[in-house]
Parts: structure tokens; C-alpha cells; sequence
């Protein structure tokens, strides 16, 4: 509730403008509006900026208790500035340029992406997408109320042999996309109210999301986004991103070179992972919520519990608390189920017991972590 004279409104609730009766869903104009009054949990605004054509704001204020006197404020999206400023298409033009000879990821296939040859995502010139909706199942600073805005990408850079959503990652087949339509589907969440776009498994298709960016951008996209990513990354990728994501939230799955090679076919899955989750700590910093507890800027980093502690969950929080920071927001995950070809693998074909995940918890607190996203 904000009780202060400066309020963080929620990005996605409804607003009325009561001399035209028109409907809005994009709270960004109300940037630095003074309330005048105060009813029955709605606030009169009216536009103190220069330039104001005095008209009365009807707001329904669900998330924060407005007073008379105080001045509404939103926190703008960092990929606004970007696109302002005229270097979000230089972002594109850089990205784009990597699928000639594809050097996105750490795999680096080297295959001409833009011709349609296919590498190791089996993804050519255009992202394929399995699903959106808003999802109320993310961590509670990205859902809020209204949820987080989810567009959950066909196949995947790392083919976790154990993933948790192995149809979507491991079939590649249809759901492509044009970026125009790309651009629809993150307009539409943002109009269902959703608090950001959540963009899962982006790392084989951030051109894709660049081209679609500036066209929703142009038709008023304004939320926050979030790069939901497995933590495989490239840091050069990473840094054509700083300035575009608010919000970063990879995985780190593994420390140990052996079980990253036996499962996802990467033994350099540590050493990539430490530098791009440095590099978006560095680009955003600790997690940043509003008012209403809804994550504005920052870095997520989820950790999935795993049996026969595999993942070395030790190890990652220690790396977390004394080389990130120890405000880091972690989600220690304990809903590993085998899925996929773990079935048959003895060493994760089970679940984990509670004793395994009471323990991930203490060595996260005794690393020093208090961030911590879980259900004890």
C-alpha cells in the first residue's frame, strides 16, 4: 500500500477518462498527474505537465491508496529510452547480423541462419512460439495480480534431458512466426492487464524479439520485459541486450562439468553461465520491486533442486552471495519431476526428497542469501 507522496502505479490497470468515455489500458500518459481527490478507492488526476488539457482522470486504484496531493509516477521501461534515443534499431541491426553466422549462443553453429539453415535449436529466420498467456505460476514479483505475460519459445539452446517442459523445447515443429505477429502477442498480454512480457527460452531468438520490439514499441508497448532463460548464454548476445531488459532471469542449473555434459550436452555450462549472470547483474543490478511488490528492475536467479544434489546446489549459492551479490532474489526450486529421458537415467529418475530441499535452503542462507523465493 503507498502511503508516500510519490506513487509507483502498477503498469496494466484499467483507467477511465470520464468526459469522453473512452477506455484505456496504457497508464504511461499519467506520468507526473497530481490527485485531486480521493473516493470510495478512486483518485481524480489531473495533468500538471506542460502542455495539459485539464481533463479529469477516473482511476481505479487496486494496488496503492492514493491521497489527495499525491503525484503519480511510473517507472519507465529501459527499452523506451533505447528506442528514444534511436539505438534500438542498431541493436536489431547487430543481433540480425549474428544469424549469418550464427554465433548467438555458446554452440555456435556457424550455420547461416538468415538462408534457413538449421543448427543446434533447429530454429532458422523465424521464432517459433508454443504458447502465451498470463501466468499466475512465476515468481509472486512477476505476477502481481494480474500476472506475468508469458511467450514461451519452441525448442531451446541447452535440450535438457530431464526438462520440465520437454514437448515444447525438444519439438521444434511448427508455431513460426512473423515479427509483426510476434509484436500482436505482447501487445495483447500487456492489454490483458499482464505486469510484463516474459519472454521463456529467448537465447536462439533474441533478433527475432528485437524486430518484433520496435513494432510493438511503435504501437505502444510499454511493460517491462523479461529474459527468461535457461543461463546458457553468450555475453557478447547479453551485451546487445543491456538497455532493452529491465528484467533477467536465468537458470543456473549446474556447477559440475560432468553432469552439465551428461544432461544437456554442455560441459562449459558453468563457465558460461557465471559470465552472463555477472554481466545482467551488472546491466540491472539487484531486483527492484514496486510498491506493490512487483519487479520493475533487476535479477531473478532460479536454482532447481535436483536429486543426488547434481546441480551442486552449494556451490551455485556460495557463487550467488560472494561474487553477485547477496541481495540476490533466488528461487531454490524444489518441483523437479523426471520428465523426458530422465526416466530411465538412476542418478534423476526420481523426485527430490524434502530432507534435500530443507538442506538446498540452509546452504543458501548460510551462504548468506535471504532473497529467497520458496514455500518454507
Amino acid at each position: 500500500m503507498c502511503c508516500l507522496s510519490i506513487c509507483m502505479l502498477p503498469v496494466g490497470f484499467r483507467l477511465f477518462v470520464d468526459v469522453a468515455g473512452n477506455e484505456f489500458y496504457n497508464s504511461s500518459f499519467l506520468s507526473g498527474w497530481r490527485v485531486v481527490y480521493c473516493d470510495a478507492g478512486n483518485a481524480g488526476c489531473v495533468q500538471e505537465n506542460e502542455g495539459s488539457n485539464g481533463k479529469t482522470i477516473l482511476m481505479h486504484s487496486i494496488f496503492c491508496v492514493l491521497r489527495k496531493g499525491d503525484v503519480v509516477m511510473e517507472h519507465e521501461s529501459s527499452y523506451l529510452k533505447l528506442c528514444k534515443s534511436g539505438n534500438l534499431q542498431e541493436r536489431v541491426d547487430q543481433a540480425v547480423g549474428l544469424m549469418r553466422k550464427c554465433g548467438l549462443c555458446p554452440r555456435e553453429c556457424h550455420i547461416d541462419r538468415l538462408s534457413g539453415e538449421i543448427g543446434f535449436c533447429r530454429t532458422g529466420v523465424k521464432a517459433k512460439v508454443a504458447s502465451l498467456h498470463a501466468h499466475f505460476g512465476e515468481e509472486s514479483p512477476l505476477v502481481g495480480m494480474y500476472g506475468s505475460g508469458t511467450i514461451f519459445f519452441r525448442s531451446c539452446n541447452l535440450l535438457c534431458s530431464f526438462c520440465q517442459n520437454f514437448d515444447i523445447s525438444h519439438d521444434a515443429e511448427g508455431g513460426e512466426v512473423e515479427p509483426r505477429e510476434l509484436a500482436a502477442m505482447m501487445l495483447s498480454l500487456q492489454q490483458r492487464g499482464c505486469h510484463n512480457i516474459n519472454f521463456v527460452t529467448p537465447s536462439h531468438v533474441v533478433p527475432q524479439i528485437l524486430q518484433a520490439l520496435i513494432i510493438a514499441v511503435e504501437h505502444g508497448l510499454h511493460v517491462p520485459l523479461v529474459y527468461n532463460t535457461g543461463g546458457y548464454d553468450k555475453v557478447d548476445t547479453i551485451r546487445i541486450l543491456d538497455g532493452v531488459f529491465d528484467i533477467y532471469m536465468p537458470d543456473f542449473k549446474f556447477w559440475d562439468a560432468h553432469w552439465a555434459e551428461r544432461f544437456c550436452n554442455a560441459p562449459d555450462y558453468r563457465k558460461q553461465a557465471v559470465a552472463a549472470i555477472r554481466e545482467m547483474h551488472r546491466q540491472v543490478g539487484d531486483l527492484v520491486v514496486n510498491e506493490s511488490g512487483v519487479a520493475v528492475k533487476g535479477l531473478l536467479v532460479r536454482h532447481l533442486v535436483m536429486p543426488n544434489d547434481v546441480a551442486h546446489t552449494k556451490e551455485v549459492m556460495t557463487f550467488l552471495a560472494e561474487k553477485i551479490s547477496k541481495d540476490t532474489y533466488v528461487n531454490v526450486m524444489d518441483q523437479y519431476r523426471p520428465c523426458g529421458k530422465a526416466i530411465w537415467d538412476p542418478a534423476v529418475n526420481r523426485r527430490i526428497t524434502r530432507n534435500e530441499y530443507i538442506t538446498a535452503l540452509r546452504w543458501a542462507k548460510e551462504a548468506g542469501l535471504h532473497r529467497l523465493d520458496s514455500w518454507i
